[in-house]
């Protein structure tokens, strides 16, 4: 898979050890940066990897900010992107099985490298359930058509 990865510099050493983690994996990975800790603005980056994952360019994205908060609301901007801030398991696993996420989000403040990669590793290898979750999932994309 094409995984899109993006941080600002409160998250750019848990996206470093994700990236690593996905490339042993055998996937891809588009990292859109930063790549070191001079000052940033997170919606650059959660834009950027939002734009790859709704256009096509990959099949997922990871972003990373201290919190996790920031870099989501900001993905969430973008037509046709289901970013979530994952802390724990069932996040991982949730988000992708009823929401039909397609971005995952931490906070480096709140997660740590192992704990990144085991919840990444989930979200990439659970399927959206569909069923009574497609019509809820349609309801979030009805709220981006609006004017």
């Amino acid at each position: 898979m094409k995984i899109s990865l993006g941080a600002d510099h409160g998250g750019v050493d848990l996206k470093n050890a994700v990236v690593n983690t996905l490339k042993e994996l055998g996937h891809e990975a588009i990292d859109r940066g930063t790549y070191d800790h001079e000052r940033v603005d997170y919606p650059d980056y959660g834009k950027a990897v939002a734009e790859d994952v709704a256009s096509g360019a990959a099949d997922f994205g990871v972003l990373v900010c201290t919190t996790g908060i920031g870099i989501s609301i900001s993905a969430n901007k973008v037509r046709g992107i289901r970013a979530a801030v994952v802390y724990n398991e069932d996040g991982a696993e949730f988000c992708r099985r009823h929401n039909d996420a397609n971005i995952i989000c931490f906070g480096q403040k709140y997660q740590t490298p192992y704990e990144a990669a085991k919840y990444t590793r989930i979200f990439l290898g659970t399927a959206f359930e569909g069923g009574r979750h497609e019509g809820r999932v349609e309801k979030i994309a009805a709220l981006e058509s609006r004017t």
